[in-house]
């Protein structure tokens, strides 16, 4: 059989990556928080075919099975794990290689600040991310964003702060990315609105009756994307959109009024951006991450990458809807939460990830996870202009009143 024209294309992209991989002769050094989590993993696929990316600091919660394979093929030359006892393991296991281990924030900080390094990966799920955050941009570090909670909850903070450093924050979640992209060579002044598309997750079309008797397996099953648990839930209660328009704001600096959420269940166009005279521009491609992964590592740059194609004879047709808030009442929460500003959407992003928490160790069913956010907004006192204390005070807070109650 003859070969397709996905064939030619991908064994081109071999080629060239072969080629590339005698032509090095520039390294970008990164260093990555959250190496073990979905978009971890993904980035180290992507230095794995980029030999002229190199990770010199890499950071992880408790997988440390997984933790040791990365260390030991990419040798970073800082490392960090969430525990002490986590830390005092890996030396053991790692005994035989120069490596130098810091447990928790201080070694997120000291991996965020790291000299050698160019950009910061922030893969890091929750506001933990905060911190290492700010600390890279004031070392001048380019931040690849795909921790969502940073922009969510410190977005007054963070922005005007790599502003002033001259940093680059270049966004990760596909969603974002493909904004961005739809940004390059547009005059940002004449953006009318942008269009956040959105599967609809697993029980799009469910009613709130149907949703009662939901699982957790079920709500686990998404439709298109591979991800995390915490991310997949997210997606399932539409919450996942909330915070991303809550990020757009920021990172675009668009009003709430003029970012619109869209039920694309294809997930073919990965988001739009609407101009003053009416047109619009697009990012379309396959539900892979490593593509907005690899365009934030590499821009203004593209480099080739293997993998499937948008074939629209097979695809035939996309279609859009306007997505339920009626049902899923997370997404008007989180439209609540960005409207009424301050430490709001700090409550909205903690309550969700400890309701999501309880859901799967099966404490809570999947409907009281909005409801239980709704509780914490109701009974919070708003701080208008929370300083990082203050934002995380404000999580603890939070934290604790649900504790209270389950």
């Amino acid at each position: 059989m003859g070969k397709t024209d996905t064939d030619r294309g991908q064994s081109k992209e071999k080629a060239w990556l072969f080629f590339y991989k005698m032509e090095v002769d520039f390294v970008k050094k990164i260093a990555i928080l959250g190496s073990t989590g979905s978009i971890g993993t993904q980035t180290l696929e992507i230095v794995r075919d980029n030999p002229d990316l190199q990770v010199v600091g890499l950071a992880a919660g408790s997988n440390i099975d997984l933790f040791e394979k990365q260390v030991r093929e990419f040798k970073p030359r800082l490392v960090s794990l969430k525990s002490e006892a986590a830390c005092k393991e890996l030396r053991t296991r790692l005994a035989d290689m120069t490596v130098e281990i810091v447990p928790g924030m201080d070694g997120l900080i000291q991996i965020a600040e790291m000299e050698e390094s160019q950009v910061l990966v922030t893969a890091i799920v929750g506001m933990i991310g905060i911190r290492p955050t700010i600390a890279a941009i004031n070392k001048h570090k380019d931040i690849a964003l795909a921790n969502k909670e940073t922009l969510v909850t410190a977005g007054h903070i963070i922005m005007p702060l790599a502003a002033s450093m001259g940093v680059s924050i270049l966004p990760v979640d596909s969603e974002h990315s493909a904004i961005f992209q739809s940004m390059q060579g547009e005059n940002k002044d004449r953006i009318s609105k942008l269009l956040i598309t959105a599967s609809g997750g697993p029980f799009r079309g469910r009613t709130r009756e149907e949703l009662e008797k939901v699982q957790l397996e079920d709500a686990l099953k998404h439709p298109n994307w591979s991800m995390g648990h915490k991310i997949t839930i997210d997606s399932a209660t539409l919450v996942n959109k909330g915070l991303e328009v809550m990020e757009a704001k920021w990172l675009f600096q668009v009003d709430l009024d003029r970012i619109q959420v869209v039920v694309h269940p294809q997930s073919i166009i990965h988001s739009m951006v609407e101009y003053a005279d009416g047109g619009i521009m697009a990012q379309l491609g396959m539900p892979d991450m490593k593509l907005p992964i690899q365009y934030a590592l590499f821009y203004p740059d593209r480099r080739p990458m293997a993998g499937k194609r948008v074939d629209f004879y097979e695809l035939g047709s996309i279609t859009f809807e306007k997505p339920d808030m009626e049902t899923f009442i997370g997404l008007k929460l989180a439209m609540k939460a960005a409207a009424g500003g301050g430490s709001m959407p700090t409550v909205f992003n903690a309550a969700n990830e400890k309701a999501v928490s309880l859901f799967l160790n099966r404490k809570i069913s999947f409907l009281q996870i909005p409801e239980i956010i709704e509780m914490c907004m109701e009974a919070h006192q708003k701080i208008a202009n929370p300083d990082v204390d203050a934002i995380l005070a404000v999580e603890q807070e939070t934290y604790e009143r649900i504790n209270m109650k389950f």
